[in-house]
């Protein structure tokens, strides 16, 4: 029998509240909304760590940040400086200055897509990598289609294709994405092989000015008030300037929605190509985000990094996540179970048939169960762990404890009492037990699945961008920092 084709279509940013279907009656996505109609949508799942690049080797090894040394988003690292020193004049998104050579960040580590292509399936990526050296295709993918850096700006993406870059002006980065992978998912459907097809777009990340995204959804939103997002106070710890109060507020949110719906748009034209080839039925659809992102939740603009020390709160490490697969998964269906972006890994092997000796090393469970509408063995207290540099967090449905290493300060949340963490219950006596408890846990998972020597927490993460490979890097913060 043959596999399934697989199309994993990524943001970059995108609120675990930010589809029409999860509750945000301004947001029209009719496509992923259609996605969820005919798959799954799941609740309450987890990105490994609240920004871009550690979430996204998370997603592809099934591994930690502090396993695979991915810490924070990749600052240097992703093209060759000199090489590329023309591009990067051209380059109106801060140029390459941060730059110098290419690392591949991910070298020695197994990813889902190298057993892919170890098993007959054809890999190809349209979209943001941000995981190091994006000129080179790396990790069994055979087409490959990226942008320089981790971001661009919208109308002047850095695009990488064929060993070179090239700046192309005046063309919306989500349009072009799209087009490559219209493009590769023609090719890959004339072969007779299964494929993998990752469409990993930018949006809705920022900048949200109206300079960067079509007329036509910046007018959609015009006249929104956006009454489903609070507009409470900037968060004491906020590191972007002030919004509460400003113009800023209605400029940022419709800048915000107006990248989702574009990408929505662009999503329906992917969905329509499968139903035109007649590839539906036999595509294992997923869509999800990188990590998660406040627009005014908790008087935050931005994710995990949005604050200094960073934080954890559920707006920034849940993500929407939907799949749909019609042999397998029933239509219209909401799991609310707790999953990780750790598990993703051990589900796609247990799906494919796959040898699972690869994912009984991983920290991560398959959750196919779930994509059958059954529940996940009993197996105890559900948990999740979460990290960024030195922060730490362990979830159970009912309660949230956070660790900031070395000194704190701490929190601890008991979700069920409030759900949006408003009152933090650290040093409170009543939960001295219970805190220890779940603090014990904590260290011990980190203990089990942390590299020591790459260990996050011992690493000078500050979430100001990571410009080396782990165990230098603190020392090339402080070079960095003497540079100015």
């Amino acid at each position: 029998m043959k596999k399934p084709n697989i199309v994993f279509i990524l943001s970059d940013d995108q609120g675990p509240w930010a589809m029409h279907c999860a509750g945000t009656p301004e947001l029209y996505t009719p496509n992923l909304d259609e996605i969820a109609r005919r798959g799954m949508r799941f609740s309450s799942f987890f990105c490994a760590s609240p920004v871009c690049s550690p979430a996204r080797a998370s997603l592809l090894t099934g591994t930690i940040p502090s396993a695979h040394g991915v810490l924070d988003w990749l600052r240097s690292g992703n093209v060759d400086r000199e090489k590329f020193a023309a591009q990067g004049e051209e380059n109106p998104y801060g140029g390459y200055r941060d730059e110098d050579k290419p690392i591949q960040y991910l070298a020695g580590k197994t990813t889902y897509t190298d057993i892919l292509a170890q098993n007959g399936y054809t890999c190809a990526l349209a979209g943001k990598w941000h995981l190091g050296d994006s000129v080179t295709p790396q990790h069994g993918f055979s087409k490959w289609y990226t942008i320089g850096k981790g971001g661009c700006y919208y109308y002047h993406p850095d695009i990488v294709e064929h060993g070179d870059i090239h700046v192309e002006h005046g063309k919306y980065v989500t349009d072009l994405i799209t087009d490559k992978a219209l493009e590769y998912l023609d090719e890959l459907a004339a072969e007779d092989a299964p494929f993998y097809l990752s469409v990993h777009y930018t949006a809705p990340h920022s900048p949200w000015g109206p300079e960067h995204h079509p007329k036509k959804w910046l007018d959609y939103y015009q006249d929104c008030k956006f009454e489903s997002i609070p507009d409470i106070p900037d968060h004491p710890d906020m590191t972007t300037g002030p919004v509460y109060g400003t113009p800023n507020r209605e400029i940022n949110l419709r800048g915000y929605f107006a990248a989702i719906s574009a990408m929505d748009e662009n999503i329906g034209r992917i969905l329509q190509r499968l139903d035109e080839k007649g590839l539906t039925d036999n595509t294992l659809l997923i869509f999800a985000a990188d990590n998660g992102m406040n627009m005014g939740q908790h008087g935050i603009w931005g994710k995990g990094n949005g604050t200094r020390p960073m934080n954890m709160y559920d707006t920034s490490v849940k993500v929407p996540f939907l799949m749909a697969y019609p042999p397998l998964i029933p239509a219209g269906s909401v799991c609310d179970d707790m999953v990780s972006a750790y598990d993703f890994f051990p589900m796609l092997l247990d799906l494919l048939g796959f040898d699972p000796q690869t994912a009984a090393r991983l920290p991560g469970h398959s959750f196919l169960p779930c994509l059958r509408g059954e529940a996940l063995p009993d197996g105890g207290e559900v948990v999740v762990f979460d990290e960024y540099g030195p922060v730490r967090m362990i979830r159970s449905k009912e309660y949230k404890l956070v660790i900031r290493y070395p000194y704190g300060y701490h929190e601890f949340y008991d979700l069920k009492a409030d759900p949006n963490e408003e009152h933090n219950l650290y040093g409170d006596p009543q939960y001295d037990a219970l805190i220890l408890s779940y603090r014990r846990k904590l260290e011990k998972w980190f203990n089990t699945y942390a590299d020591p020597d790459i260990d996050g927490s011992r690493e000078g993460v500050t979430g100001s961008g990571q410009l080396c490979s782990p165990g230098l890097y603190a020392q090339k913060l402080v070079k960095y920092s003497l540079q100015g």
